[in-house]
């Protein structure tokens, strides 16, 4: 899977998804500005010591990551969507982009996505969820519908057994 970032401002959800992406094997895309330096402290402690085991690719825009990804398959994230996240099927190959934090996937990129704009369902009083919870609510879904294709499946003890 892919995770796509457009033009995220806060470092510490950018370093909790990229965590999450290392835990899944999900490529992690950056597409600028960025809020924020990536070799920043806050960054990489929310990464914890994962970063370097993390595929992030940067892209200087929007039209430098359409040009370098030609078939993605990108579903957008956004509470302005019309169908809800579960209500679609994900490829082992998809793209999922979420837009910054204070404001989401510009609406100019929006309107050419229509069929592939998801959403979570939440409550009318909040505008959205943390970005970094995002991430993983969708990712853990198209991961679901996949299989979890390649992922460890059972945990263990570390110094005692299960009873049987």
């Amino acid at each position: 899977m892919n995770i796509v970032l457009h033009q995220p401002e806060i470092p510490a959800n950018t370093g909790n998804i990229g965590r999450t992406c290392v835990a899944t094997g999900s490529t992690l895309h950056l597409i600028e500005p960025l809020g924020f330096r990536l070799n920043e402290k806050d960054l990489k402690r929310a990464g914890m010591d994962y970063w370097d085991k993390l595929d992030v690719r940067r892209y200087i825009n929007f039209e430098d990551f359409l040009n370098k990804n030609p078939n993605a398959k990108i579903w957008m994230a956004t509470t302005k969507a019309k169908q809800v996240y579960t209500e679609v099927a994900y490829g082992p190959d998809d793209y999922i982009m979420f837009g910054k934090e204070s404001a989401g996937i510009p609406e100019e990129i929006l309107v050419d996505y229509e069929d592939t704009c998801v959403r979570i369902p939440m409550l009318d009083e909040i505008r959205s969820l943390n970005l970094s919870n995002s991430v993983a609510i969708m990712l853990y879904e198209a991961l679901k519908q996949n299989d979890f294709s390649s992922m460890k499946m059972e945990g263990e003890l570390h110094r005692l057994q299960w009873k049987e």
